[in-house]
């Protein structure tokens, strides 16, 4: 089987790898000469675990090709991916679908025998029968199959969430498209992943719906760490118990400083305007939409208050700015509110991230960038941890006690032991580690904890 991939961004790239080691030949259209350049030599434009040697290994054997001329790959192929951009449209909120559009343009003259055309970027529902209406009246004499199949990979596990699903969703209402695609995806299936065929606007639908309610998770807990600050519970414990309940499941329960990255917040947006316009309004996911971004501005604010209720002239050490580990993606990650907040607040910042700093520096200036977190922490006033990279975990904090010129943290992933570094001096606050004594909670319910609201406590 031949497969044309339409663009070699994230999904794209991905997809395209992984589907060449199943024994098909993939080939990548790519129009960035510099980005082309790298994918022949086998040079990932992104990091994401894996992916080089991957590459690598399918390139020698042939398989997976990389090119700037659309027309051979389109010819050639069985079926053809779009995995173009879809971000999010300025005004509105809307996905931008203009990438897609053009992409089936500039595809249209090329087909040759019966091909399915494939939607893997996230895209609103109904736009699979856009496309068609689009095929159709370009090319009426073409034989295509127009299908939606939706990625659901994570970033930093996206090898291992292609290749070990917990399901494939192919959207389709054509047979022959069906048989296509379930060949395929037959060496997933011969493993065990279940391979779903539905409605195309099922297919679209279930993407922004899978994403919404991974957002809703984020915020409930964050939410609930909030309280628990406040009535002396450990969110941890919390989120553990609730976790083992088989209808609520232990992912993404982890509470932090607000979800970022490619996915969540551009499609908890689409959701939100998809659903208006059909007059069928989302308000628990519009309500997940405004908590996430009062969240980002609290964790500011708590930073603030943790440094004595001013950072003018104190120097952060923040360790971590993508908006999770392993991946250099910083896309509405949580860093992009707290820094630049930080720093009008007359703060001087000293950054480290593993794989951040090409895509963080043009993004966020005025930081001093450095090696590691020990060098980030040399004479900082304020250690604050806003990714929780492995690498962070593991620090010796006796260590960068000794470096630092005050003892604040503001541990924003629950990285550190919370014990192991009061222990050892530091003032130390998590997320959701309340430890307030009983005597404590009426004085806190009558006076409020102090940037709780992060609207009132901004004003």
């Amino acid at each position: 089987m031949k497969i044309c991939m339409i663009g070699a961004g994230y999904v794209g790239l991905v997809s395209a790898a992984c589907f060449s080691d199943f024994g098909w030949v993939v080939t990548c259209v790519d129009k960035d000469p510099d980005r082309l350049a790298d994918l022949k030599a086998g040079r990932s434009p992104i990091y994401e675990p894996g992916l080089e040697a991957l590459m690598d290994r399918n390139i020698k054997a042939g398989r997976l090709l990389f090119t700037d001329k659309l027309g051979p790959a389109v010819a050639d192929a069985d079926v053809v991916f779009l995995a173009v951009g879809t971000p999010m449209r300025r005004g509105d909120g809307y996905a931008d679908l203009s990438y897609v559009f053009s992409a089936v343009e500039d595809a249209a003259p090329h087909f040759q025998d019966f091909t399915v055309v494939t939607t893997k970027s996230t895209v609103p529902v109904g736009t699979s029968r856009e496309i068609e209406r689009r095929l159709k009246a370009k090319r009426p004499d073409a034989d295509v199959a127009v299908c939606s199949n939706p990625e659901f990979l994570r970033e930093g596990s996206a090898i291992q969430d292609f290749t070990h699903p917990d399901r494939v969703l192919v959207g389709t209402d054509d047979e022959r498209a069906r048989e296509v695609m379930a060949r395929l995806y037959k060496p997933l299936a011969l493993r065990g992943s279940p391979v779903m065929f539905v409605e195309r606007e099922s297919a679209e639908l279930a993407k922004y719906a899978a994403n919404a309610f991974l957002a809703l998770k984020i915020s409930f807990i964050n939410e609930i760490a909030d309280l628990c600050e406040n009535l002396g519970a450990d969110v941890q414990e919390v989120a553990s118990a609730i976790g083992r309940d088989r209808r609520i499941g232990d992912k993404f329960l982890h509470p932090g400083p607000g979800y970022g990255g490619s996915c969540f917040p551009k499609d908890v947006s689409a959701l939100i305007r998809t659903a208006r316009e059909a007059k069928s309004p989302v308000s628990i996911i519009e309500q997940v939409e405004r908590v996430n971004h009062e969240r980002k501005l609290a964790m500011a604010i708590r930073i603030e208050e943790a440094a004595g209720g001013s950072v003018r002239g104190k120097t952060i050490a923040v360790l971590g700015l993508t908006f999770k580990p392993n991946t250099d993606d910083m896309r509405d990650a949580p860093s992009l509110v707290i820094v630049p907040m930080l720093q009008e607040r007359g703060a001087t910042i000293r950054a480290c991230d593993p794989q951040g700093r090409r895509q963080a520096e043009p993004l966020l200036p005025g930081l001093t960038w450095c090696e590691n977190a020990n060098e980030a922490a040399e004479g900082a006033d304020i250690l604050v941890v806003l990714t929780e990279w492995n690498e962070f975990r593991a620090l010796d904090l006796e260590g960068i006690r000794n470096l630092m010129g005050g003892r604040t943290v503001v541990d924003l992933r629950n990285a550190f032991d919370a014990d192991r570094a009061r222990d050892l001096g530091f003032d130390y606050s998590g997320i959701g580690r309340g430890k307030a004594a009983p005597g404590e909670l009426d004085a806190k319910n009558r006076a409020g904890r102090p940037g709780a609201h992060p609207v009132q406590a901004a004003k």
